[in-house]
């Protein structure tokens, strides 16, 4: 069995030790150059002292201790023992490259540019920290596991600092590093820092719950052997081999439970943990049946990881049962090698030359699609996004074919479409899940079954970015707009010069034509045609001087003060007539999204001001908008509508009919006719139809704002004492 390791500081280890280790799980290894390693960092940091008093080459000694016991590889290895010489002492990286490797240089640059930065504020130093990591990441994820056996190690001596700094260090360790080791599946990494940070941010609570453990430890190391036993004795009766390991639960994950429900140590039920190991898949599900026939499951408790696996790799069957003596425990059912995983995660995969090859075999996509989030994004939402997409999470959902999709908490229907693919995203208009419509920010749970509902003429809308949740889908997002504006930018600045070059009585086909053209690109220092118009969109040319350079210029005559005033006078009007033509804007925004395709119900042409109601219609056809007291609205259709409102930012004139009686007298249509006009409203049509009893039945159609505008209208033509009833048709 793959055991539980032991992180614990060791204060003498030895150059002989640690060669020891390393030979038990990598007899391959070039010893040379560790033992190199090993005497450069012991020189480099002749003299110094930790916190402890210790001397400081302790330090790196029990960073290559926690890298053994990842099994990592051998320039991880030398990284470890070298990781802070460039920091801390007198060396070069030309000198680690000289008796080294390039690999290993690349490691030791990238964990010390991690550590070199300060700054002012905690959120500040955070998303900066992020940002140095994901891009070392990106690199070489052996910067990161070097990374975190140097903050094991440190998080192990922090006794030895003062109570503000032991704060300040654990607080950033469980928001940094846990996510990161979870992330990337070092679950024997991140229960301990987890358990590290908790026992310096909540000593009191800490303390509480190990005093508890330890009161009770006679009689707990009794219940697990007995809990075991009896467990064994059942598989044996089905000849089922297996290790079997019980523990108390790490204190973090006490600590969470006691938040999430509000209870008081003494109040936890299930502080026990057991692990079953077998040699195969198939014994893992033999046991649940063994484990389940024996003991009484949890409603809602189990969880195969094996068949759907977590995206850090992480595979194993969880339950949590009723065990003896009525005591509620949680059962792990995994192989040997889901166990070694789940404990070193993607550290387990040592033998690659270059860490990016890493990535096809353990789904590292991840890290890209971090890198890309990265660019040009404040520091407040980065480290939001960063903190929720490293949340591995427990969302699992289906597309209709039966596939499962992993998604963090909070995600979207939005995010589910992006992640399924980027045109996906960018053309959905709704999604049905479980088979009933739902708005695009509606939150998924685990079971979900999604189907997304495209259109070819959607785009996406500005306020996407607040729905989406993963980054993925957050930075397709803004993406998608970036191109938008350098498409915009670039007809703004190919129509300023094309209306600037009239001024000067040439074109941009004329100057092509006697090759100027490519000459004033280069002037620019454009990288090409399309780069220099946005350029002049952008601003960034300076059209005034730059066309002074040129013959066209001092051939245009006098009247240059004219000429300037009249380029100056160009930009405004071009930059309202390509942006009115790009942003047309929208005017309802259905479930929360704005730019959903849509159409107005005819049944009961709803307008500005009436309370609607948007109805999924099948097939890709967009979403029809009724007034929400309409009586065509099916009541087998309700569980098809979704939220709607009227945009406040969009104005639009809409047609709308009103029915009207009133005495038949003569001249009664011009009368009405010039009362709505007085309103300033236009009248698209009129139909008078004459009934037996001298009434006379007007429908107008009329063009409205909204339904205020409506109303004064209706209001006014009701005033004239010939009309008998005024109603919208």
């Amino acid at each position: 069995m793959y055991k539980r390791l032991d992180f614990s500081h060791e204060r003498d280890l030895s150059y002989d030790e640690l060669e020891r280790r390393v030979k038990s799980y990598y007899p391959d290894a070039d010893l040379g150059i560790f033992h190199r390693a090993y005497h450069f960092a012991q020189k480099a940091h002749r003299g110094q002292k930790r916190s402890s008093g210790e001397d400081y080459f302790t330090h790196p000694c029990n960073v290559a201790a926690i890298l053994i016991k990842l099994r990592v590889d051998m320039d991880s290895l030398v990284a470890g023992l070298l990781h802070d010489v460039l920091e801390d002492c007198h060396c070069r990286p030309e000198d680690i490259d000289r008796d080294f490797s390039p690999a290993v240089t690349q490691i030791v640059v990238g964990l010390t540019k991690i550590s070199q930065i300060e700054f002012q504020t905690r959120e500040e130093s955070q998303a900066e920290n992020f940002r140095k990591m994901v891009v070392a990441m990106a690199k070489d994820l052996r910067v990161i596991i070097v990374k975190l056996a140097d903050r094991m190690h440190n998080m192990r001596t922090l006794q030895y600092i003062n109570e503000e700094k032991q704060k300040k260090i654990a607080q950033e360790t469980l928001d940094i590093y846990v996510p990161l080791a979870g992330r990337l599946g070092i679950n024997s990494v991140k229960s301990e820092l987890e358990d590290l940070s908790f026992r310096f941010l909540h000593p009191e609570i800490y303390y509480r719950l190990a005093e508890k453990v330890a009161m009770n430890k006679s009689q707990r190391d009794r219940y697990i052997e007995e809990t075991i036993n009896t467990i064994n004795e059942k598989l044996l009766e089905y000849s089922v081999k297996a290790s079997l390991l019980g523990r108390p639960k790490h204190f973090y994950s006490i600590f969470k439970k006691m938040n999430q429900g509000k209870i008081d140590v003494d109040q936890i039920q299930d502080m026990l943990a057991f692990r079953v190991i077998v040699d195969n898949i198939t014994e893992c599900y033999k046991v649940l049946g063994i484990v389940h026939s024996h003991f009484t499951p949890i409603p809602g408790r189990f969880k195969d990881y094996i068949a759907i696996p977590k995206v850090n790799g992480y595979q194993a069957l969880h339950t949590t049962v009723i065990g003896p003596k009525v005591e509620r425990i949680e059962i792990q059912i995994r192989t040997n090698e889901m166990d070694k995983t789940a404990e070193v995660g993607v550290a387990a995969h040592w033998k690659y030359k270059e860490a990016m090859a890493l990535k096809g075999k353990t789904n590292l996509g991840w890290i890209e699609e971090l890198l890309e989030f990265n660019k040009g994004i404040h520091n407040n939402d980065f480290i939001k996004a960063i903190k929720r997409d490293l949340d591995v999470g427990d969302i699992f959902v289906f597309t209709p074919k039966g596939d499962v999709l992993e998604l963090g908490p909070d995600a979207t229907v939005l995010d589910f479409a992006y992640t399924i693919h980027t045109g996906v995203g960018h053309k959905t208009i709704g999604a049905k899940v479980n088979g009933k419509m739902v708005p695009l920010r509606y939150v998924l749970q685990s079971g979900d079954t999604v189907e997304i509902l495209t259109n070819k003429n959607q785009t996406p809308s500005r306020n996407w970015t607040s729905v989406a949740k993963t980054s993925r889908a957050r930075a397709k997002i803004r993406q998608w707009f970036l191109r938008k504006e350098k498409e915009e930018y670039r007809e703004i600045g190919k129509e300023i010069l094309n209306k600037t070059l009239r001024v000067f009585k040439t074109s941009i086909k004329g100057l092509k034509a006697n090759n100027n053209f490519e000459k004033m690109i280069t002037q620019s220092k454009a990288l090409n045609e399309d780069d220099f118009y946005t350029n002049i969109g952008l601003k960034k040319i300076d059209l005034k001087e730059f066309v002074k350079k040129f013959s066209f210029y001092q051939a245009s005559g006098s009247d240059e003060k004219k000429k300037i005033e009249k380029m100056e006078g160009l930009s405004p009007s071009i930059i309202k007539m390509v942006k009115g033509s790009t942003h047309k804007g929208s005017a309802i925004i259905v479930g929360g999204i704005q730019d959903v395709v849509v159409r107005l119900a005819r049944c009961c042409s709803p307008i500005p001001g009436d309370a609607i109601i948007g109805l999924i219609k099948g097939g890709g056809r967009g979403i029809s908008v009724h007034t929400q007291d309409c009586e065509s609205l099916a009541i087998g259709e309700i569980s098809k509508t979704v939220e709607a409102e009227w945009n406040p930012h969009f104005t639009f004139k809409h047609p709308v009919s009103i029915r009207i009686m009133a005495h038949d007298r003569p001249g009664i249509l011009s009368t009405i006719s010039k009362e709505i006009s007085k309103g300033e409203v236009n009248i698209r049509s009129a139909q008078v139809k004459s009934t037996l009893d001298r009434k006379g039945s007007f429908i107008f159609e009329v063009e409205v704002s909204n339904s205020d505008e409506l109303s004064k209208i209706m209001g006014a033509v009701a005033s004239l004492k010939e009309v008998i009833s005024v109603r919208r048709a």
